[in-house]
């Protein structure tokens, strides 16, 4: 056991910052805090766990925040101080001369995968494995490394696949798959499904895309081209006036806004596809309809007037969807911390389809105590 001055907490402190290796720090004053590392989307962070009258408080905050969080802490009076680093522990405390006096003890922890907070997943689209449309969507690095500022879209196309995967049963593989992308954007999502499909899986597929942005569907075609995926291809176009000619295996539509997600359910509908997934965006149709006095508590709030009709409207098209003949389910796509937008609706289309006389009475129970008329119930009469 050795002791230092107080110069050389500075230093141990920014050698174990620099290498990576402060691996716990726990800190005794007015409060106690708690600091340990985490790898968050592919980068390092440290969580600083502060604790005041019994409630926890938790802040992720960079390395170099974290050590001057540390030092100011030692500047201040307090109790004590343990470092833990793969070296050695450190002991720190402040004698009544406010001296401070460090002693060194072998270590107690090692680095190691256990400080990792979200480890590394058995994910479909492997990191550390060049993928090609990842590499040009700047989604990974061209020797497979996801770049730190993509990892939340990384988790999410793996997430996407993820759900894709669980329907792999209701499509035999020697029939060629025919898939719908309304509102495909910068298709992240569309190559991920093609390549998942095509390269991983082995399947015959055509996709097509469509979007309102010309710029865009010209960069998608232009990759697409580039990759060789000659069954994905893209378009400008809307979804009230595309048309098929022949069976649509499944139809996505990834946050159309408002009555557009109903256009493209009762398109999917129409056109007989077995699979439909769709996450719905900006659900403002039901807000100004909703009237429903047992409920006035909620609904003179707008903020919870505003979330509520989201989730009733959502409601209210998976009733329409068992109606028409789908098995239906709600997924959480991704986590709320990054899109409060993350309900995914997955259809599958009942192989024997039974009398929908529940499904419709629920609907119908749900309509009359809100008092509401949904577009998607209305197009679905006229057709």
């Amino acid at each position: 056991m050795t002791q230092s001055g107080p110069s050389s907490v500075d230093a141990i402190l920014e050698q174990a910052i620099k290498q990576e290796g402060l691996l716990h720090v726990i800190l005794n004053g007015t409060h106690k805090s708690i600091i340990r590392p985490l790898k968050i989307r592919g980068g390092l962070v440290y969580q600083i766990t502060t604790q005041r009258d019994q409630q926890a408080f938790h802040q992720n905050v960079d390395p170099q925040t974290c050590e001057k969080h540390i030092k100011t802490f030692l500047l201040e009076p307090f109790k004590s101080a343990l470092i833990c680093t793969p070296e050695a522990d450190y002991q720190i405390s402040k004698n009544k001369q406010n001296q401070i006096r460090l002693l060194k003890h072998p270590p107690t922890r090692q680095k190691s995968l256990e400080l990792i907070h979200n480890r590394s997943k058995n994910y479909l689209l492997k990191e550390g494995e060049p993928i090609p449309f990842l590499i040009a969507l700047g989604v990974m690095s061209p020797q497979g490394k996801v770049v730190p500022k993509k990892y939340d879209k990384f988790r999410q196309l793996n997430r996407f696949l993820e759900i894709i995967s669980d329907l792999i049963p209701h499509f035999p593989k020697n029939k060629k798959l025919r898939i719908i992308d309304f509102g495909c954007g910068k298709a992240y999502l569309t190559f991920a499904l093609y390549h998942y499909l095509t390269v991983d899986l082995g399947y015959s597929v055509t996709i097509h895309g469509l979007d309102l942005k010309k710029e865009t569907i010209e960069f998608c075609q232009r990759l697409a081209t580039s990759l060789s995926y000659s069954n994905l291809t893209f378009s400008v176009g809307d979804i009230q006036s595309c048309e098929v000619s022949d069976a649509v295996d499944m139809v996505i539509s990834l946050h159309a806004c408002d009555t557009a997600t109903d256009a493209a359910l009762h398109k999917a509908i129409s056109w007989g596809s077995e699979v439909i997934l769709a996450v719905p965006c900006c659900q403002h149709e039901l807000f100004s309809q909703i009237k429903c006095e047992p409920l006035n508590g909620l609904l003179r709030h707008g903020i919870l007037k505003e979330r509520f009709a989201a989730l009733a409207t959502d409601a209210v098209r998976v009733q329409l969807l068992e109606v028409a003949g789908y098995h239906t389910q709600i997924l959480e796509f991704i986590d709320m911390e990054h899109t409060p937008k993350n309900l995914l609706i997955r259809a599958v289309k009942r192989k024997v389809q039974e009398c929908p006389k529940k499904a419709l009475n629920e609907y119908h129970q749900m309509k009359q105590f809100l008092v509401i008329s949904p577009t998607l119930e209305r197009i679905l009469l006229g057709q």
